[in-house]
Formats: structure tokens, C-alpha cells, sequence
């Protein structure tokens, strides 16, 4: 009896501080990424375990972007990370292949309010400030590379992957069949010599290019050792979410306070997908199409002009500010657009940085005077979000998906050419009265209030400029308290487990007290 009575106790009093999980879905991110797989492998070389395979269910959503695990450092426990899609395209530099002080390097690590980094939410909290990135030359044949042996780093928040971090990445499978082959071409960090970079096709393989061509980029961060996984089972519907950036109830919060890459709700049927770029303004949201417009299924192309400057009377200015603001967009939405947005028109030439866009020089200290005012526009080449979000080639074969078109910046190449993303994610330059898809950009009011949704592509946020009396997030409710969330009972996960302990527990109660009672009446006789 006193077993009895002492096991019952014992699981009430364990019970409440217990961190029960079924599926294992959250802890250490770099714990959960390798032992939550179900599909892939990993490759541990001593250093680091990499994630393999197909397919794995190594999907991450953080700051309005999806993400890959790649790797976890052995002894770190960091966790590599990169974007699923390219997020822009630039000349890696004008004349070197090295990553350091390349325009590369600057893009990926700009914290002005149109820089990669800038735009990470709280980057210091969730990323590895000070990560050292390999980029050793190495000119080997992609199946025979050896791990770097450091000969040059850089240190910096953000990188690329380098030729031997892919490689690592099929082992059991081939590179067109890999998870890292993601339909588009994409730079590397490593250089195949002093003057050539390399980077990988859209169907897997890799090749090498001088730096002045604008090819895409996939960015890479190092998640720190004590960010956690708090929900999702790590699939492309279901991707990981990190605690801290994973917001509930964000309803009359304003959309300036969000970040790059959400996923926005505006505008009519089949074109009603919009992604925030920035707050270039500094007190409204710059958002885009989240693919070039389509009609019945089809990309809608247009002429730029008949010469390289955009304005809305251009051809394609025109329509953007005619026909698509009547046609794409009814007059609810069309009321939450800015009346007059200043858009930039620098020019970016081969193996020019991404900054002469916008700016006079590469220190950006003043903005360029070419410019001109226009209620909708298209984004600048090397802006944010002006990648490609979709495979441009099939998985494992090297014919086209149809889910990419090529589409309109409204940068000059030159005083000839006008830059436009490619189906298969670089930027080229082609004559403005050549026909490309269109991406409408706009700045939305200050005023613009989410009423629902959770930034994502599955749940994306649905906006107004009617909402009174708007609220800044709760801290509470991205998952910042790490000991409720560590022991929270509630969830679905540990309710079946609980409900088993506390089904026992009751059990033995009702079992000690019976005997208690039979112990009793045999007393009193």
C-alpha cells in the first residue's frame, strides 16, 4: 500500500514540470533539424552533419522567407541556414572573384533599410554575427570536392554556400535530384580562380562565370545555439518556426512594423498575392506581386517603352497606372496606395554594385537625381525580392516548369538596355520595347492594419486602412517566454501523454482509497 501511495506522489508531483512531446516538433533547433528527419539522411565529416537527401523535412520560416537547414556545427551546435528561392540578382562583383569586399559581400550584409541584413527581424538575437565563411578557390569537379581547408575566410552575419557545403548535401542522391537544386541559377562563395566564380545551373550542375554577370542569390545564415523550434514539422506546408518569430494574433498591428517576404492578401482573383519588399519610405510598406501578373493562367507582357526611362506614361507606366489599377485592383485597395511614390533610376551596369540604382556612389551618400514620381511602379535591380520564387527547371531534368516568366526592373543597363530578371533567376538586360512579365510595386499608407492572417503563403496577411486604435505586436505572443513555452502542457502534442498520467493517477487514487475502506471495515469487526 505504501508503494502504491507513494508512486501516486510521486507522478502528481512530476506531472506539471514535465516537457512531454509525442513528435519532438520543438527544442534546440539544432537538435531538432537532424533528429526530426523522416525523409534525407544526414553526413557527419568530423566538423559538421550535414542534411541529405531528396526532400528532407528541413523547411524554416523565419523573417517572411523560407529557409533550408543545411547543417549543424558538431561542436557550436549552429545551424546552417539558406533560402529556398532567390530573393534578387547581382554582379558578385566588377572585376574579382573574392568574396571579400565584393558587391556580393556588401548586398548580403547592407543594413540600410533596403539591405538584406537590415531587413532580418532581430538578426542579432536569432543569427551568428561574427560566422566565418569558407571561400577557398577550388576549380575541382563538383563529386570530387574536399572540404575547404580555410585558406580564405571572411567573418560576417551573412555568406553564401560554398561548392563543397552542395556537394555534401546529395550524398545517396544525385546533385539534379538533390534538395539544394532548386530550379534556378544561384552564385556560390567559391571562387574557381582569381577572376572566374562559380554557381550552380538551374538543373543541379555547376559551372563558373565572370562576377560582372548578374546571377541569383540564395543567402546563408548560422542560426545561434540556443534559438529554438517551437512549431511545424518541418515539411514545405508545415516549415519550422523559431521561437521569437512566431507571431499569433496580430490583428490591428500596423503592416510597417513587418518584415520582408511576408505574405500579403491585395488586389483581384487570380492576382491577389502581394509580398512586403521594405519601408524604403520609412513610414509605409513597399510590397510587390508575388509572381509577374497573370490573365486566365497566362503571364500578362508588356513593352517597357520606347526608350530605357520608366515614368507612367511609358508604355509599361501607363498600364501600371491605368488598366492595373482598374483591372488588377478594385478601389478598396487602390485607396490604401501611396498617390505619389519617388522611384529610383540609377543605372546598373555589368559588374556594378546594386547601390548605383538608388545612389549617386557606392557610400551612399545622397540618392540619385534620376528619379520620377508615379503612384505604381516596378522594383530596382538588386532590390529585394526581385528573385524568382518558383523551379525554372524540373527536378532531376533540365526542361522548363512553366512556373517562372521573365519580367520588368525599371533600371537601365545602359542608355540602350533596361535590366529584367530571368525565368531562370540571373538579370540581363534586353531592348525596352521587347516584351517581359510585369511585377507591379507599390508603397501602401501608413495607416494599413492587419486584420488577420500569419504573414505566410498558406495564411497570408488581409490588410485595411479602416481599423482604429492599431497595436504593436506582443512580444508574448511571438513565443519570446521560453520557459511557458518549454512548459506548457496544452499543447496537442503532449495531450494524449497527460491525459494517460492523469487517467493513472486517478486510477490508483480510486484503487488506494477502496483498499483503505476494506482495511477499515475490518478494523471496526
Amino acid at each position: 500500500m505504501k508503494k502504491v501511495l507513494y508512486l501516486v506522489i510521486t507522478v502528481l508531483m512530476i506531472m506539471p514540470n514535465m516537457n512531454v512531446n509525442a513528435t519532438t516538433k520543438d527544442g534546440l533547433a539544432s537538435d531538432v533539424v537532424i533528429n526530426n528527419l523522416t525523409s534525407g539522411d544526414t553526413y557527419d565529416d568530423g566538423v559538421d552533419t550535414f542534411i541529405t537527401g531528396e526532400n528532407p523535412n528541413n523547411y524554416i520560416w523565419y523573417s517572411g522567407k523560407l529557409w533550408r537547414a543545411v547543417s549543424v556545427n558538431n561542436s557550436a551546435k549552429t545551424t546552417k541556414l539558406v533560402t529556398q528561392w532567390n530573393i534578387s540578382a547581382i554582379p558578385y562583383d566588377d572585376d574579382s572573384s573574392a568574396f571579400e569586399g565584393s558587391h556580393m559581400e556588401m548586398w548580403l550584409n547592407d543594413t540600410t533599410v533596403d539591405g538584406f541584413l537590415g531587413n532580418l527581424r532581430d538578426y542579432e538575437k536569432f543569427i551568428v554575427t561574427d560566422a566565418v565563411w569558407d571561400a577557398t578557390m577550388d576549380d575541382t569537379l563538383l563529386g570530387s570536392i574536399i572540404r575547404p581547408n580555410g585558406e580564405a575566410t571572411v567573418t560576417a552575419p551573412v555568406g553564401l554556400l560554398n561548392m563543397y557545403e552542395y556537394q555534401s548535401s546529395y550524398h545517396e542522391t544525385t546533385y539534379s535530384n538533390g534538395y539544394l537544386n532548386n530550379g534556378l541559377d544561384w552564385w556560390t562563395l567559391t571562387p574557381y580562380d582569381s577572376f572566374y566564380v562559380r554557381f550552380f545551373l538551374d538543373f543541379g550542375n555547376a559551372d563558373y562565370h565572370g562576377p560582372f554577370t548578374a546571377i541569383g542569390v540564395r543567402p546563408s545564415i548560422n542560426l545561434k545555439s540556443n534559438v529554438k523550434i517551437v512549431d511545424g514539422d518541418g515539411t514545405v506546408d508545415n516549415p519550422y518556426r523559431l521561437n521569437g518569430d512566431n507571431d499569433t494574433d496580430l490583428s490591428g498591428t500596423l503592416l510597417s512594423t513587418r518584415y520582408s517576404g511576408e505574405y500579403i492578401r491585395f488586389g483581384n482573383d487570380e492576382n491577389n498575392l502581394y509580398r512586403i519588399v521594405s519601408h524604403e519610405n520609412g513610414v509605409g510598406t513597399k510590397i510587390v506581386s508575388a509572381e509577374p501578373l497573370k490573365s486566365s493562367g497566362n503571364f500578362v507582357t508588356s513593352a517597357f517603352g520606347s526608350n530605357i526611362t520608366f515614368s507612367n506614361s511609358n508604355t509599361i507606366g501607363t498600364f501600371l497606372n491605368g488598366d492595373y489599377l482598374t483591372s488588377y485592383v478594385d478601389s478598396a485597395y487602390s485607396n490604401m496606395i501611396e498617390d505619389n511614390t519617388t522611384w529610383y533610376l540609377g543605372t546598373v551596369g555589368s559588374g556594378t554594385s546594386y547601390k548605383l540604382a538608388k545612389y549617386t556612389d557606392t557610400n551612399m551618400s545622397s540618392t540619385t537625381s534620376n528619379t520620377t514620381n508615379a503612384k505604381v511602379g516596378l522594383l530596382r535591380s538588386g532590390e529585394l525580392m526581385s528573385g524568382q520564387f518558383e523551379r525554372y527547371a524540373v527536378k532531376g531534368g533540365i526542361s522548363g516548369t512553366g512556373l517562372t516568366t521573365d519580367y520588368w526592373t525599371l533600371t537601365p543597363h545602359s542608355t540602350s538596355f533596361v535590366r529584367y530578371v530571368h525565368s531562370s533567376g540571373n538579370a540581363h538586360y534586353n531592348d525596352p520595347t521587347n516584351a517581359s512579365g510585369v511585377r507591379p510595386s507599390i508603397n501602401l499608407k501608413s495607416n494599413v492594419q492587419i486584420v488577420n492572417g500569419a504573414g505566410t503563403i498558406d495564411d497570408p496577411f488581409t490588410i485595411s486602412d479602416k481599423i482604429t486604435a492599431p497595436t504593436p505586436p506582443d512580444d508574448n505572443n511571438s513565443g519570446d517566454n521560453t520557459n511557458e513555452i518549454e512548459n506548457n502542457p496544452d499543447t496537442s502534442d503532449n495531450f494524449i501523454l497527460y491525459m494517460c498520467l492523469s487517467t493513472f493517477s486517478i486510477f490508483a487514487i480510486v484503487l488506494l482509497t477502496l483498499k483503505i475502506k476494506k482495511r477499515n471495515r475490518l478494523n471496526l469487526r
